[in-house]
């Protein structure tokens, strides 16, 4: 079943986070996954939530969104990420 990689990022260095952007895409294709929404316009519907930067990921299941997050791979990547950035992370199965 389809699963969604949610990420709500605020961002610390925009400069050092510009680093991780460019490594990232590497490792969620190599597990057969697609960026849906990548940082775009977020606006507020209901509730106090406010993100800063949201980024929406597409993979053909819970157990590959895992396997990638994971990886050896995108180990690398995800230092960068907590090292420039603060962000929570949830995957949900799709429909």
């Amino acid at each position: 079943m389809t699963a969604y990689v949610i990420l709500d990022i605020e961002v610390a260095d925009p400069a050092g986070y510009e680093e991780y952007k460019k490594l990232a895409p590497a490792a969620v294709a190599l597990y057969g996954g697609r960026y849906v929404a990548r940082g775009g316009k977020v606006e507020t519907l209901e509730g106090d939530w406010s993100p800063s930067r949201l980024v929406v990921l597409e993979f053909s299941s819970v157990e590959q969104a895992k396997a990638w997050l994971n990886s050896p791979e995108y180990a690398p990547a995800l230092a960068m990420r907590h090292k420039y950035a603060k962000s929570q992370t949830v995957v949900i199965e799709g429909a």
